[in-house]
């Protein structure tokens, strides 16, 4: 039912004290962004490394639904969000196991999602979503259209990148003998 974490949701008041600590000595690099004038709050998503992502959130004005979560605290998590391959079948397991859920969403292709309050999980406001990951990567950590790997040389490096399935791509770096087994081992099996 559940794919993977998908990203952890920070909500916190110095956004942008928040933003330098992650980006300048953290090295995360900022991807996607929006506002939402209804419930009144900013999010961002961030990558760090290869495949690890996270959002950052932030109320944008008085009456944000973030107002009791961030009123004696500067920040914390705030919830986690995993994906799921149908949102529908989600729906009905939830329902079959009597799990309460709130807040379905569907929004088409780029996002259906529904929520299960912490006290129901645990302690832990859990937002399960369809989605497709790549949709919200930043370009530069896309795999070309099309394309489930790619291979490069930088000096004596060999590179040989791949497709996530959970989004973006993972680089692994080869020696030289490294990729004349491979070779092999793929030489083997298609025969």
């Amino acid at each position: 039912m559940i794919l993977r974490i998908d990203h952890v949701s920070l909500a916190v008041n110095n956004y942008k004290k928040t933003v330098k600590f992650f980006t300048e000595i953290l090295g995360a690099i900022p991807q996607y962004h929006g506002e939402d004038n209804n419930l009144k709050y900013y999010w961002e998503t961030f990558a760090l490394g290869d495949l690890s992502r996270f959002e950052l959130i932030k109320p944008t004005g008085k009456g944000s639904f973030l107002d009791n979560f961030l009123r004696k605290k500067e920040g914390g998590i705030h919830h986690l969000v995993l994906q799921t391959p149908d949102i529908e079948m989600t729906r009905k397991v939830l329902e079959t196991k009597k799990i309460p859920y709130f807040g379905y969403n569907n929004y088409g292709d780029p996002w259906k999602e529904l929520f299960i309050h912490p006290k129901d999980a645990f302690g832990v406001l859990l937002q399960l979503a369809e989605f497709r990951p790549d949709d919200w990567l930043a370009p530069s950590y896309k795999m070309p259209e099309g394309k489930k790997w790619t291979v490069s040389r930088n000096n004596e490096d060999h590179n040989l990148t791949f497709a996530n399935p959970g989004g973006g791509k993972v680089t692994l770096c080869l020696g030289k003998d490294e990729i004349e087994e491979l070779v092999q081992d793929l030489k083997n099996l298609i025969q």
